[in-house]
């Protein structure tokens, strides 16, 4: 098979929960245990650091592989979901998997897959992993699908844990409490492995230090031990909170040296270094165009207060999501002094435009329909004078139609 045919049989043969939602889960980790004995085990052979957290993992994921690739170390890096191309999730030092590499996995370990109907998210596990000890990578950093507790990563026995903000995300599967998500998240946590948290609830923390406990594990508030001078490339006044796990978990690698100039550069180019894309990144600057994926209740109140802070004459919002999402919660959030341009990217779990449209007229958000994201930014770009705002979101899945 071609590259693009590789693709289509992990899309198509076996159901992804980007796709699908739910029900293209397994909630144990039988699967990903056998597939990895089936491969040799690398994950044994891998240094790594975890990462877990509703929102912030993936800029957390970032900044702390950029911060390994300035101090020297040849970095792995796993998340997901993936923009533009299925290879951004699997990186070392910036660079993604080879196509060569993923269709030559697939081939040689279809037989495999299709017998013991792994699930896409289990697939990708594995391949990552096996990537990463073929390279022979010094380590390599490891974030989290969904979850943690039974999370296709939670196979790893980390140098350091981490865990970034708890909110009200997939609470069909983890939770509805932020006890019960805070539980879900906290399974990544291993015996006497320090764990980084880089916020907490009331309701939270009491989760996090009785499992750290159990394991006899350090637990570190990064929040009152990080540099709080040190700034990032990543944009956004969110980042902060993730600036400081990031320098955190840096700080708990035993067997790494990492300098404050390494850690002061890695954050500074975390973009040059991973190649990370859609937080808070601007696309055009007359009008200038922002786009971020943030995309539940706590990540949206962030960066609509990001939002009030820019200067612009009209603001204008491509804004689109998935059916699942609590629209009660989420649409209150949104500036009504707006123009919104209703959308629905190109995947199975997509909410309707139409039905968007209805609800956030309950808001008294105001805009119009429009049958694909890639027709809402062209008439957003087309009715946008050179100093209005254009913000993008609402979904990964919209950002990276867009990208």
């Amino acid at each position: 098979m071609t590259y693009q045919e590789t693709l289509q049989w992990m899309f198509d043969q076996l159901p992804a929960y980007q796709q699908q939602g739910a029900s293209a889960l397994k909630h144990k980790l039988d699967n990903i245990l056998k597939f990895c004995n089936h491969l040799g085990n690398p994950e044994k052979q891998l240094r790594t650091i975890h990462v877990a957290g509703t929102n912030g993992k993936g800029s957390v994921s970032h900044m702390i592989a950029s911060i390994l690739q300035e101090a020297g170390y040849k970095t792995g890096l796993y998340t997901s979901p993936h923009l533009k191309d299925f290879r951004e999730r699997i990186k070392i030092g910036g660079l993604e998997v080879p196509e060569d590499f993923v269709v030559r996995f697939i081939a040689d370990n279809k037989a495999f897959l299709e017998a013991h109907q792994l699930s896409f998210f289990e697939m990708t596990v594995g391949m990552a992993f096996d990537f990463f000890v073929s390279q022979h990578t010094d380590i390599a950093v490891i974030e989290v699908g969904l979850g943690g507790r039974l999370d296709s990563t939670n196979i790893i026995t980390p140098e350091v844990s981490v865990i970034t903000n708890i909110g009200y995300d997939h609470t069909d599967i983890l939770g509805h409490t932020l006890a019960e998500i805070a539980f879900e998240k906290s399974g990544i946590i291993k015996p006497g492995v320090p764990v980084v948290i880089s916020e907490y609830q009331p309701e939270t923390l009491p989760v996090f230090e009785q499992v750290a406990k159990s394991c006899n594990s350090p637990l570190l508030l990064a929040e009152k031990l990080c540099d709080k001078n040190l700034i990032s490339d990543l944009k956004g006044i969110y980042q902060k909170r993730n600036i400081c796990a990031a320098i955190t978990a840096a700080s708990q690698l035993k067997h790494f040296t990492i300098s404050r100039e390494n850690i002061k550069s890695g954050l500074a180019n975390v973009v040059k270094n991973t190649g990370l894309k859609g937080r808070w990144q601007q696309l055009k600057a007359h009008p200038k165009v922002i786009c971020d994926t943030a995309h539940n209740a706590e990540g949206l109140k962030l960066v609509m207060q990001q939002l009030r802070e820019e200067s612009y004459v009209h603001l204008r919002i491509v804004f689109g999501v998935v059916k699942e999402k609590k629209l009660e919660d989420i649409l209150p959030l949104l500036p009504k002094k707006a123009t919104y341009y209703f959308t629905a990217p190109e995947i199975a779990r997509a909410l309707p435009a139409a039905t968007l449209h209805k609800r956030a007229s309950e808001y008294e958000l105001k805009g119009s329909i429009y049958n694909t994201v890639s027709q809402a930014y062209k008439s957003a770009l087309s009715e946008a004078d050179k100093n209005d705002l254009i913000y993008i979101g609402g979904s990964t899945f919209v950002v990276a139609e867009v990208l």
